[in-house]
């Protein structure tokens, strides 16, 4: 009974500190705020009516201008009917059609009056969903996991806050992608698995399991995306970026950051399970030898690895399904199909990704014998 209220104690502190450190990440400044804002206001806008006269159709694509009258939803200017212009680019991936009910996110230009010099109804909004979407998942995983989802839930959003307001504007500022990714994503890694599993021997052999195979994805990233002849142009907006002064960022370099950013997750998933497996069998086997559980470690990590392999290849196959159906459509050969820059790309990711993967099952269950074993028999004595 002692046991357990201590543990509970421990996990309420650790649970204490990542609420606090998350809402301190939450108010840390990124350096990027734009001073513009200052002349701009963003709001919610409800279409009212729309003029399609000047727009131009050229088979599917469509160019012009679309006006629309809107009502300004919230904020200082609420209740204010305006006219805003919709520039069609003939870009299906980023323009946009207004229909009479439809509420947009409004940019509006401000002079040094504070009086209103321009309207750009940027995009439909969509904010208000994410957050229903959000929610909703939020209570179904405290729901159906209790204080371990509410845990697991904090440091989804823990992680969240680390990648976007430390990550991304450290790799703007041109610090190493590869090195700070990797202390960042062993950072996120210990904090996500020590919160959820406790601060405990089973937390340590899945974070030395995982912290292995991650380290495994960014070698072998490293020197594959070389021998691929691999730039970071072909990610998205890589090249927007370059444009946009960042000139001096490492495009190759973001690259190999993220593969392994990308198999981090599924990395931890995978020395959880196996850790977890191993802490119950020598939880219920006091005399059990170090050899037998990495044997029982390697039992487990090869029935969990069997599905998990495929687990990257559906998640980044399902981004790119668009570009092998239009290579099919065309009757490219398969040969440069997969010689083709944009596919060979996703092939290197899907396999390193799966290589580190798979080497993690092995790593947490070596880790495991050495780590429970000893501090069972220590524990014995």
């Amino acid at each position: 009974m002692k046991k357990t209220t201590s543990r509970h104690k421990r996990d309420a502190v650790l649970v204490a500190f990542f609420i606090i450190l998350s809402v301190m990440v939450l108010l840390l400044p990124t350096g990027f705020e734009k001073s513009a804002e200052e002349r701009s206001v963003r709001c919610r806008g409800k279409i009212l009516s729309v003029d399609n006269s000047d727009i131009r159709q050229m088979g599917i694509v469509k160019t012009g201008n679309q006006e629309v009258k809107l009502e300004i939803l919230n904020g200082r200017f609420k209740g204010r009917f305006v006219r805003g212009n919709n520039m069609l680019m003939g870009h299906m991936d980023r323009d946009k059609i207004y229909a009479v009910g439809d509420t947009a996110l409004v940019m509006l230009s401000l002079d040094q009056n504070g009086n209103i010099t321009f309207v750009n109804p940027q995009d439909h909004y969509r904010l208000e969903l994410e957050l229903v979407l959000l929610g909703s998942f939020s209570l179904l995983l405290i729901l159906f996991g209790g204080w371990t989802g509410a845990k697991a839930l904090l440091s989804f959003i823990f992680a969240a806050l680390v990648l976007w307001k430390v990550l991304v504007p450290l790799l703007l500022q041109g610090y190493h992608p590869i090195f700070l990714s990797l202390i960042i994503v062993t950072i996120l890694t210990a904090s996500i698995i020590f919160l959820v599993a406790g601060i405990n021997r089973k937390g340590m052999v899945a974070f030395s399991g995982a912290f292995l195979g991650i380290l495994t994805s960014c070698l072998l990233a490293t020197f594959f995306t070389r021998k691929f002849h691999v730039h970071g142009a072909v990610m998205p907006f890589a090249e927007t970026l370059l444009y946009s002064g960042y000139g001096h960022l490492n495009l190759a370099q973001i690259y190999i950051a993220a593969i392994f950013i990308a198999a981090s997750g599924a990395v931890m998933d995978l020395s959880m399970d196996v850790a977890a497996s191993m802490d119950e069998i020598v939880s219920r086997n006091k005399d059990i030898t170090t050899l037998e559980v990495i044997g029982s470690g390697f039992t487990v990590g090869r029935a969990v690895v069997g599905t998990m392999t495929t687990t990257l290849l559906f998640a980044y196959s399902g981004g790119f399904i668009t570009l092998l159906m239009a290579f099919m459509a065309q009757g490219v050969p398969i040969a440069n199909l997969f010689n083709f820059i944009y596919v060979a790309t996703e092939v290197l990711k899907i396999l390193v990704g799966s290589f580190g993967l798979v080497t993690v099952a092995p790593f947490t269950a070596i880790m495991g014998g050495l780590i429970l074993v000893k501090t069972n028999r220590v524990k014995n004595r």
